[in-house]
């Protein structure tokens, strides 16, 4: 009995001590994402695995969000309108991770906002790390959808689009009012552009063939040759890509496969509804009116996307048409900077290909 009381203090010291010694739950690890158009910075590009908490601010223009993946993990924050802030904190396990941006059915990822961040187990490297995707000639970008050249050849009933009314200005409404100082000339163009249901049905053919072969290395080759409702024979040669981004109408590097955008999506111009394309490309082109060389930088804009107007008479048939077979091939050429209109109705060519294909 007289060791009783030793042996009880013996015991509670040793619970005690088990108690001291558990290490404390870790605060988690702050990551910044920047967000813009159209990248993802990160302030470290590898973490210690455990908590982490990424504040999420949007630099860009237009509304972004960010989504982490990897792991059987996929957490995303919502909608970041421009100039605001978001945090996202999650348990990561050690691995490698997508970080990108999903807005538009990952349209904003395809443009380029998507990095990588590396979970360790042990610890993390120290400092800040501006760590973004970049092609394989060192310039921004993302990932090439295909090596391989992706070929469109022009089918179907040709239509040439003319000055008028965009069908659906009140869906457009609220999206164009995000567009800041782009505003007022798609408001024009609401009004009175080439995105209309002033259709005249013409004749012409169409073959181009684009690379997707990451940023400043795609390419293109095609030839355009229609004649326009007023007579007109004009004839378009592609032979080079554009590449310069402005904020809401992405050039993507020229030439990009795969893309869910326009009308609702905040891609481009909500003037042309919401649709995929099998290929998009920019391109600058060598026009010719009758025989004769207009401009040999012409902005030429090239799509082989959903189906977005109905037989016969070619009306706008959709707000949304990305559910829609893709088999139109559309054709937009407009001034290169600094240029005088191009000499036709409304001072630019825009023609469809109402039954296209397009393959590998």
């Amino acid at each position: 009995m007289r060791y009783a009381p030793m042996l009880v203090i013996m015991a509670g010291g040793l619970a005690g001590a088990a108690t001291a010694r558990r290490p404390p739950a870790s605060a988690p690890a702050p990551v910044t994402a920047t967000l813009s158009e159209w990248t993802v910075k990160l302030s470290a590009a590898e973490v210690a695995a455990g908590p982490v908490t990424f504040t999420v601010a949007n630099e860009g223009s237009i509304p972004h969000a960010l989504e982490i993946e990897g792991r059987g993990l996929e957490r995303q924050t919502p909608l970041v309108q421009p100039g605001a802030k978001a945090t996202l904190t999650l348990t990561l396990a050690p691995g490698n991770y997508e970080v990108y941006c999903p807005v538009g059915h990952d349209s904003h990822k395809k443009l380029g906002m998507l990095t990588q961040l590396t979970v360790t187990a042990g610890r993390a490297a120290a400092g800040p790390q501006h760590h973004e995707t970049t092609a394989g000639d060192g310039s921004t970008g993302a990932a090439p959808h295909s090596m391989r050249p992706f070929r469109v050849a022009g089918g179907g009933p040709v239509i040439q689009m003319l000055p008028g009314a965009f069908p659906f200005p009140d869906s457009a409404a609220p999206v164009i009012a995000a567009f800041g100082a782009e505003r007022p000339a798609l408001l024009a163009q609401m009004r009175s552009g080439p995105y209309s249901d002033n259709v005249s049905r013409i004749s012409g053919t169409f073959t181009v063939t684009a690379w997707d072969l990451g940023a400043v290395r795609d390419s293109v080759d095609g030839v355009a040759e229609f004649r326009a409702a007023d007579g007109t024979a004009w004839k378009v040669v592609l032979d080079r890509v554009q590449t310069k981004d402005v904020p809401h109408h992405p050039r993507f590097g020229g030439v990009i496969r795969g893309l869910y955008y326009h009308g609702a999506s905040a891609v481009h111009t909500p003037l042309v509804p919401t649709i995929n394309s099998a290929v998009a490309l920019w391109a600058v082109g060598h026009l010719y009116r009758n025989g004769a060389l207009v401009s040999d930088s012409a902005a030429v804009h090239v799509m082989l996307l959903s189906h977005t107007r109905r037989a016969p008479d070619f009306r706008l048939a959709c707000w949304d048409c990305s559910a829609n077979p893709i088999d139109e091939l559309q054709l937009q050429i407009t001034p290169g900077p600094g240029q005088p209109p191009i000499p036709a109705p409304g001072g630019f060519l825009f023609v469809n290909w109402e039954g296209s294909k397009g393959a590998e």
